[in-house]
C-alpha cells in the first residue's frame, strides 16, 4: 500500500491522524502509514494516488486561520465522504479551530448518503460525548432521525431526545413527530403495541406539557397508535383536539378512524368518518375501502356495501381478491346468488375493475359456493 507523502506535515500529526482515522469504513491513505514512519519519504520515491492528490489540492485551499464555514465549504463540495472524512479529521487537529454543528451535520449527512454508518455512530458518539459544543436542533433532530431508522440504534433516539430535554435545544414537534412514528412503525402483536402505546402516551403527554405545538402528522400519528389498539375512544378525543392546536383532519385521520371502528366492530361510527372525509372530497385509502366493504357486508348491509365499491372503482382505486370475494360470498349465504352473479358481470365489464383471472377465481368460487 502507498505511503502518503506531505512536506508540510510532520510525521506526528500524521501519526495522530492514523490512528483518528483507523476506524473509516474505507481505508483511507492515512491510515497505510508504517509505525516507524519518522519522516516522509521522497516523491521521488513514489507516486501519489488520486485521492492523496484531491487531498492536497483541497488542504492547499484551507489558509491557515481557516474557520468552520471553510471546512464546511470544502465538506459540501465531495463527492467520495472518505476523502471528506480526511479533510474532516486533519482540520480538526488544527489549533485553534473547533467543529462547529453545522460542520458536523454536513458530515453526518455525506456519511449517511455514503452509506458509511459504522462512522456516522462514531460521529454521534463524539458529539453526545460533547466534541460539538454548540451542538443545535438541527444536528439532534439529524442524529434522532438516523438512530429511528437503525433498527440496532432504537433506544438511543430517546437517549438523544432525553440529552436535549436537559439542555437549552429542546425537541421540537419533528422530534416528537419522529420518535412516535418509530414508536408506531414497531407495533406488531398485540401484546406489544400496548407496551409501546405506553410510550406514546408518555411521549404526547411530554410534548404538550414542553408548550410543544403538535401538527396533523403529530397528532395523526398518535390517533393511528390508538387506533391499532383499537382504543377508540382515546382515538375520538384526539380527533377533537386537533382544532384546538389549529390542526385540520386529512384522509389519514379520517382513515385511521374508520378502519379502527370497523375493526372494532362499531361500523356504524366507521361509516360515519367515511362520510364525513368523502363530503370534504378526501378519498380513501385502498385498505380504509376495502375494510368497510367487507364489515358492512358482513353485516348484510349490501347496498352501503356496493356503493362503497362503486365510490373506489370510481376513484381509480382497485379491491383486491378478497374484498371481492367477502362481498359476492355474502350476497350468496344471504339467499342473493342472482345479485351476486349480476355485480359480478357488471363488474366484468367496467373498465380496469378486475382481471380476467380474478373474475375466473370469483364466477368458480360462486359456482361451488350456490350448489
Amino acid at each position: 500500500m502507498e505511503v502518503f507523502s506531505r512536506g508540510r506535515l510532520s510525521s506526528v500529526l500524521l501519526h495522530r491522524a492514523k490512528l483518528v482515522l483507523s476506524a473509516s469504513p474505507r481505508a483511507s491513505f492515512f491510515s497505510s502509514l508504517p509505525e516507524s514512519a519518522a519522516a516522509p519519504l521522497s516523491l521521488s520515491t513514489r507516486t501519489k494516488t488520486p485521492l492523496e492528490k484531491q487531498f492536497e489540492v483541497w488542504i492547499d485551499r484551507l489558509r491557515p486561520g481557516f474557520t468552520a464555514g471553510d471546512v464546511d465549504s470544502a465538506l459540501q463540495a465531495q463527492s467520495d465522504p472518505d476523502l471528506a472524512l480526511d479533510i474532516f479529521r486533519w482540520s480538526s487537529h488544527h489549533r485553534g479551530y473547533r467543529h462547529s454543528a453545522a460542520v458536523y451535520q454536513t458530515m453526518l449527512r455525506i456519511s449517511i448518503s455514503g452509506r458509511r454508518f459504522q462512522q456516522v455512530e462514531a460521529l454521534i458518539d463524539e458529539i453526545l460525548a460533547g466534541a460539538c459544543s454548540d451542538a443545535d436542533l438541527p444536528l439532534y433532530n439529524l442524529i434522532v432521525r438516523f438512530c429511528c431508522s437503525r433498527k440496532h440504534l432504537f433506544s438511543r433516539a430517546f437517549d438523544v431526545f432525553k440529552k436535549m430535554q436537559r439542555s437549552s435545544c429542546r425537541p421540537s414537534v419533528e422530534t416528537y413527530s419522529m420518535l412516535l412514528s418509530a414508536l408506531v412503525g414497531r407495533f406488531s402483536k398485540p401484546s406489544v403495541s400496548f407496551v409501546y402505546l405506553h410510550a406514546i402516551r408518555s411521549l404526547a403527554r411530554q410534548m404538550k406539557a414542553s408548550g410543544v405545538i403538535p401538527d396533523t402528522y403529530a397528532m395523526n400519528l398518535i390517533i393511528k397508535a390508538y387506533c391499532k389498539c383499537l382504543e377508540m375512544d382515546d382515538a375520538v378525543r384526539i380527533y377533537r383536539e386537533m382544532g384546538l392546536y389549529g390542526c385540520e383532519p386529512n384522509q389519514y385521520t379520517y382513515g385511521y378512524l374508520a378502519k379502527g371502528f370497523c375493526e372494532k366492530g362499531r361500523t356504524e361510527d366507521g361509516l360515519g368518518f367515511f362520510r364525513e372525509m368523502r363530503e370534504k372530497e378526501l378519498v380513501p385509502t385502498k385498505s380504509v375501502y376495502m375494510v368497510l366493504v367487507c364489515s358492512l357486508a358482513m353485516e348484510g348491509r349490501f347496498l352501503e356495501a356496493i356503493g362503497i365499491l362503486r365510490d373506489m372503482l370510481g376513484n381509480s382505486v382497485i379491491p383486491d381478491l378478497l374484498t371481492y370475494r367477502t362481498l359476492l360470498e355474502s350476497l350468496c349465504r344471504e339467499g342473493k346468488a342472482n345479485e351476486a352473479f349480476q355485480l359480478l358481470e357488471e363488474l366484468r365489464s367496467s373498465e380496469g375493475a378486475m382481471d380476467q383471472k380474478t373474475y375466473s377465481n370469483l364466477l368458480d368460487g360462486l359456482r361451488w359456493l350456490c350448489q
